[in-house]
């Protein structure tokens, strides 16, 4: 769990792939609802024009190249999910208690051998209440909005930094206030505060988190930065090297 632009999605992604488990990006599919949603010209504020279209929503992900792709209704929709615009549509759609059950099942559909990733903002608390090792990426809010910033300059967008600021701190007040799955740590969830730290950095840590729950496969793994346009996961000055590789050499403790 994490909240908004914390560069949870590369963490989860480059432990996935090391481990060669499933990977499940919640986000991303409250985001293909949000723009079906749009397409079909449905209100995003009525929760009982959105539940049909919830439970038959048409979604595949499907990994290629080491790249997961979203498929939607035939059609590769990986880019424009990420747009801002779809991001805060995902927020509002996400704040209707029917609308998260009708897509609960399809999520927890996910869990399969060997094991699962899951990144999403409600994975320890509601959807994976049970799961043995559980985080909460943190980061400032001026470090996300820079880290959005960028993602957005690098995929040909004009964007505004106190705009993009004030955004992030209103959808993370929305999320955390919400009725249903509210944007809170689980009990027993440790938190790791990404701000200033690099993306190696955070999955190190991660790992250090996991190793005594999951053991021997965290030894001698050797992890990859998969790419990801734009986004600096820590110090401003400190950009994530994509295609970094570096290899943990860890013996879970005893």
């Amino acid at each position: 769990m994490a909240q908004a632009v914390q560069g949870k999605g590369t963490l989860c992604k480059a432990m996935a792939e090391a481990l060669q488990w499933h990977l499940l990006d919640s986000g991303a599919i409250y985001r293909v609802l949000a723009l079906a949603a749009l397409h079909h010209h449905v209100d995003l504020a009525s929760e009982d024009a959105l539940v049909p279209l919830a439970s038959h929503l048409d979604v595949r992900f499907v990994s290629t190249d080491g790249n997961l792709e979203v498929i939607l209704e035939g059609e590769d929709v990986s880019g424009e999910i990420r747009t801002q615009e779809v991001a805060n549509a995902a927020s509002q759609v996400a704040a209707f208690p029917r609308v998260r059950e009708a897509l609960l099942r399809r999520q927890r559909a996910f869990r399969e051998a060997p094991g699962l990733i899951a990144d999403g903002r409600d994975m320890g608390t509601v959807v994976f209440p049970d799961a043995p090792v559980k985080i909460f990426l943190d980061a400032s809010s001026e470090e996300r909005a820079h880290r959005r910033m960028l993602q957005l300059q690098e995929n040909g967008f004009s964007v505004n930094f106190e705009r993009l600021l004030a955004e992030i701190k209103e959808r993370d007040a929305r999320d955390r206030n919400r009725a249903v799955a509210p944007l809170v740590p689980a009990a027993d969830a440790l938190v790791l505060d990404s701000t200033r730290l690099s993306i190696e950095q955070v999955i190190e840590k991660s790992v250090t988190i996991c190793a005594p729950k999951i053991g021997s496969r965290l030894n001698a793994t050797e992890f990859v930065v998969p790419r990801c346009k734009g986004l600096t996961a820590g110090m401003l000055n400190n950009p994530i090297r994509h295609g970094a590789r570096w290899t943990l050499n860890m013996k879970p403790e005893d």
